[in-house]
């Protein structure tokens, strides 16, 4: 068998070092995608006892005002809603736009940006993505915009942007609302200009797999004020003044733990930052000129949380699948994800959609590999040297390993 070693410490060489083929788990304990970032534990519990003194814990104390402030401050925005949680937020985006009828969205995105769709009674319609990029591809969304069509629902996948003012003067055109789903996104640019202005409205997560969490947590985000009132509004059962109910609303306030968790999460995102982007930079020297692996590029000219390190994989040139890499990789307790699989078009209640080439290609073939602050640097080696000795013995795997086994 051919020998691989990389910088830093080298603990798989040849095929029998790997886990699936007899091996030690490279790994003790599994290396998650989305393990959450902690921040000051210290000044987190300071914010929830002060919350206790003041015997507010719920409807819109200032914790979670305060989380308002500083999510519109960075987002370069007049308004900033918090909710208790993002797929909330969407719902409140549509409701409050009073949309009808059809509205796009990305098949290449989390089932939650086409659940709240079908969820409020209207219809999503599947838009094919950039084949190198997975973003939504403008030209394709134009070609779905019919008389049913109220809004496209854009994504900023794995904290790069979307092509935002391509689909600005596509809804312009056909005077269609615009909404990003931004969970991905925070704190990060496009143009120099932060993900939080573009189109109507953009939502972030503010989950616990995300770079900054709120524990559960969301945002609308927005320069209209008329929509931010009317989102306030109705994630508090369309209550508009004491005693007085304008509209008919649910209840998705931020509470005020949720908000000291944000907020602390605040506090360290410059901290987050350097270890997503040290990460990064070392998964990319590291599997430089690896064969078959493709790691998504981030424009450094912009300001992007790196939360999402994505890998593709060439079945042809890597000589071997995505699903069999992955195989391998959770047998090193290396739990990479597959973000997305299936394409949304292709889950049980759309399944009978058209087919979206460029989405069902990158379906087959990307993976998310563990980052952030609970990722060291010689953890990050140790992943880019199982990834070389898995492609540099791929023909042997090949032989091995049978296809069901590689696509569990």
């Amino acid at each position: 068998m051919i020998s691989v070693e990389c910088d830093g410490e080298s603990v798989k060489r040849i095929l029998e070092d790997l886990a699936g083929f007899g091996g030690a788990p490279a790994f003790e304990h599994p290396l998650r995608v989305g393990a959450p970032n902690i921040g000051d534990r210290e000044r987190f519990s300071a914010r929830l006892d002060a919350a206790f003194a003041r015997g507010w814990l719920s409807n819109d104390g200032p914790l979670a005002k305060e989380f308002e402030r500083r999510v519109a401050q960075a987002a370069g925005t007049r308004y900033a809603v918090a909710t208790c949680n993002a797929t909330s937020a969407l719902q409140l985006a549509i409701r409050a736009a009073d949309l009808t009828g059809e509205i796009i969205v990305p098949s290449l995105t989390f089932a939650a940006t086409a659940h709240v769709v079908s969820w409020l009674g209207l219809t999503p319609v599947f838009c094919d993505v950039d084949p190198l990029t997975g973003q939504i591809d403008p030209d394709h969304a134009r070609t779905l915009i019919g008389p049913r069509t109220s809004a496209i629902l854009a994504v900023h996948l794995w904290g790069r942007t979307a092509p935002a003012e391509r689909l600005e003067a596509v809804a312009r055109r056909h005077g269609l609302a615009l909404f990003f789903d931004a969970s991905h996104a925070f704190a990060c640019t496009r143009g120099g200009r932060p993900v939080g202005g573009f189109g109507d409205a953009e939502i972030f997560s503010f989950h616990s797999t995300k770079f900054v969490n709120a524990f559960e947590g969301g945002a609308l985000v927005t320069n209209d004020e008329s929509l931010a009132r009317r989102v306030q509004s109705i994630r508090n059962f369309g209550i508009t003044a004491e005693d007085e109910v304008s509209h008919v609303g649910i209840n998705a306030k931020m509470n005020e733990a949720s908000a000291a968790m944000g907020l602390t999460s605040l506090d360290s995102i410059d901290r987050f930052v350097a270890r997503n982007l040290d990460n990064y930079r070392r998964y990319r020297a590291g599997l430089a000129g690896v064969p078959g692996i493709r790691l998504i590029p981030f424009d450094e000219g912009e300001r992007h949380n790196y939360q999402y390190v994505v890998i593709e994989v060439d079945p042809r040139r890597a000589g071997i699948s995505r699903d069999t890499l992955r195989h391998l990789l959770h047998q090193e307790n290396v739990l990479a994800r597959r973000y997305f699989h299936p394409g949304c078009h292709r889950m049980a209640p759309y399944a009978d959609r058209p087919p979206l080439p460029a989405t069902e290609h990158l379906s087959e073939r990307v993976l998310a590999l563990p980052t952030g602050m609970s990722v060291t640097r010689t953890q990050v080696a140790k992943i880019c040297e199982i990834i070389r000795v898995v492609v540099v013995n791929s023909q042997a795997i090949a032989e091995r390993v049978p296809m069901e086994v590689g696509a569990r």
